[in-house]
């Protein structure tokens, strides 16, 4: 392939379309692109579409690199759960910013980290051992042969996909005898233990907007974007024992909503937590209420309401946080 074409593939794929103010992913459905330091060879192109509900633009991805920040402070500063041995290949996907590749390098020197992501918006200058792809990892036939990692990491997925379990059996396909399988996920549905959060109203809109929030996501993935697949968490560890997976274990962390907690640790997740959603809030609205017919206006107004419901430290609201973690059987094993 010439320079020129890969240049041309190169801006094809960064010819992302701008709507409402922000910047969404576009991708060539069957495209991939690589190459061995970062981006692009390319292996076959289809038709263009665009993928995926959710920015890609600078704002977004400050803000997953944020959001990264609060989840390892949930997990005590980890970035993973299951024992690895020096693993020589390592797959994160849907890398985001990248961000989870580029802390795990130093740890594993001698490991190849590849991220995928539906675009290339991961900086260039990375350590050694780390690549970018831009792949879409719902595709049946990976880059790889079957049984090739050591370690395969799969986070922030809700509202992503049409199938997070079809993903799971795709991981397993990829994943060595023996290796790990590590999933974190965020379920999006409020819940409250001491009774301060209002309940759900299904006739109409509640008094707590948040709720109504969850519920439209709910709706409009289930009726006007079925490719979508909004809750996904509470089921992760269920998919993984069905399509394969030995030695399952799940945890559940609380994440509040705002600084409501007195416990000093859970106030400072929480502190984030509210950056977190206020600053993603208007990406994660747009266009799912857009498929659902809202105008721009309404769902300006609607978001003034979630955003109170967001800070209200009167009302006690927390999310759960999975992490669900499975190991691929070695030969022989039942």
């Amino acid at each position: 392939m010439s320079d020129s074409d890969t240049q041309s593939l190169t801006d094809s794929v960064t010819d992302y379309p701008m709507e409402n103010g922000r910047r969404y992913h576009r991708y060539h459905e069957g495209g991939k692109w690589l190459n061995s330091t970062h981006f692009f060879i390319f292996r076959r192109c289809l038709i263009c579409r665009e993928s995926l509900p959710y920015p890609n633009d600078e704002q977004e991805l400050d803000r997953l690199d944020m959001q990264h920040h609060m989840f390892k402070l949930v997990m005590s500063g980890r970035l993973y759960h299951v024992p690895l041995e020096d693993p020589k290949e390592i797959l994160d996907i849907g890398t985001g910013s990248g961000i989870w590749p580029i802390e795990m390098a130093p740890l594993f020197p001698h490991a190849a980290i590849t991220g995928t992501d539906l675009s290339p918006v991961q900086p260039t200058e990375v350590p050694e051992n780390v690549h970018f792809l831009v792949d879409d990892a719902t595709e049946d036939d990976w880059l790889w042969n079957p049984n090739h990692f050591d370690f395969v990491h799969i986070s922030h997925m809700t509202g992503a996909m049409p199938s997070f379990k079809e993903l799971l059996r795709k991981a397993f396909t990829y994943t060595k005898p023996g290796a790990y399988l590590e999933c974190h996920e965020m379920d999006p549905k409020p819940k409250c233990d001491d009774g301060t959060m209002p309940p759900e109203n299904p006739d109409g809109y509640s008094a707590f907007a948040l709720h109504d929030w969850y519920d439209l996501n709910m709706r409009s993935s289930k009726d006007v974007e079925p490719s979508r697949q909004f809750r996904i968490a509470p089921r992760i560890e269920r998919w993984m024992k069905e399509v394969g997976f030995v030695d399952v274990k799940q945890q559940v962390f609380k994440i509040p909503t705002n600084t409501w907690p007195t416990d000093d640790h859970l106030k400072e997740v929480g502190k984030w937590s509210e950056s977190n959603w206020l600053e993603a809030l208007s990406g994660w609205s747009y266009k799912p209420f857009l498929a659902l017919g809202w105008s721009k206006p309404e769902i300006e107004v609607f978001l003034v309401n979630v955003r109170k419901s967001i800070q209200d430290r009167n009302v006690h609201a927390y999310m759960d946080f999975f992490i669900v973690t499975g190991r691929k059987p070695s030969p022989g094993e039942v």
